[in-house]
């Protein structure tokens, strides 16, 4: 299994809706228009091939990045879930980390 970013830009408000609706079923939803995809090339393809099927190939842009096995992965900034609640369908590596408070950076 492997880890892709999937992000979109849809000109149509009814096609975005679509999209978005497409990928909360394949991939978590990370931020707005920015999708963690964990699967096959098979399933990614697979995805891919059905966002194809709703886009206008003249004026949307789909992508997927592939994320790197042993990359650093690091979240900053709040969560926006309160806390001690994590969203189980991330991996322990992309769920926020509090900051401790000899962590923390404020002025």
């Amino acid at each position: 299994m492997s880890d892709y970013i999937i992000c979109y830009d849809i000109t149509n408000r009814r096609r975005l809706g679509r999209v978005h609706s497409l990928l909360k079923k394949h991939a978590v939803p990370v931020q707005y228009s920015l999708f963690l995809f964990t699967g096959t090339d098979a399933q990614l393809q697979q995805c891919l091939d059905l966002l194809q099927a709703i886009m206008d190939q003249h004026t949307d842009d789909i992508r997927a990045y592939p994320l790197p096995r042993r990359g650093l992965r690091l979240v900053l900034g709040p969560s926006p879930l309160p806390n001690g609640i994590i969203l189980s369908s991330l991996p322990q590596d992309w769920q926020p980390q509090e900051l401790g408070a000899e962590d923390d950076y404020d002025d």
